[in-house]
């Protein structure tokens, strides 16, 4: 699986913790940055976390700032991600199985590396259900964003 990992400053040591990890799942990493710990904007790398995953440059995307809550805020507002912040691994399945969750969001300050590390493995090796009721859900909530883009 591609996947596409991107940080601010606060969590740019856990991307690149997490980078490493994904690579030795034998997964291909696309990092986004930020590339050092100087003060960068979450936004902008939720931006290009969400837009890589829309583009088909990845399946999925880790993101990471401090508290995990403003990237999800800031991903969440492109159409198509489905980002979740998840500081435990049943979140980081149960939104892919079933809100066919495509961007796992955490936060560098509320959660150590091993842990981040077990979610970003319940992450990538969840696989939606498919089934009727999370279809449904899923629809509606496509239904939600369409009417949003007509307003």
């Amino acid at each position: 699986m591609k996947v596409v990992i991107g940080s601010d400053h606060a969590g740019f040591r856990l991307k690149n913790a997490m980078g490493d990890l994904i690579r030795l799942l034998s997964h291909s990493v696309l990092d986004v940055g930020a590339f050092n710990e100087n003060p960068s904007d979450y936004p902008d790398f939720a931006e290009a976390v969400g837009r890589a995953v829309l583009d088909g440059r990845a399946e999925r995307g880790v993101l990471i700032c401090g508290s995990g809550i403003g990237a999800s805020v800031a991903a969440n507002k492109l159409i198509g991600i489905r980002a979740g912040i998840c500081h435990d691994t049943y979140l980081g399945h149960q939104g892919v199985q079933h809100d066919n969750m495509n961007v796992l969001v955490m936060g560098s300050r509320v959660m150590g590396q091993k842990l981040a590390a077990d979610v970003v493995r319940a992450f990538l090796a969840a696989k939606f259900t498919n089934e009727e009721r999370h279809l449904r859900r899923l629809a509606k909530v496509d239904t939600l964003e369409r009417k949003m883009l007509k307003s």
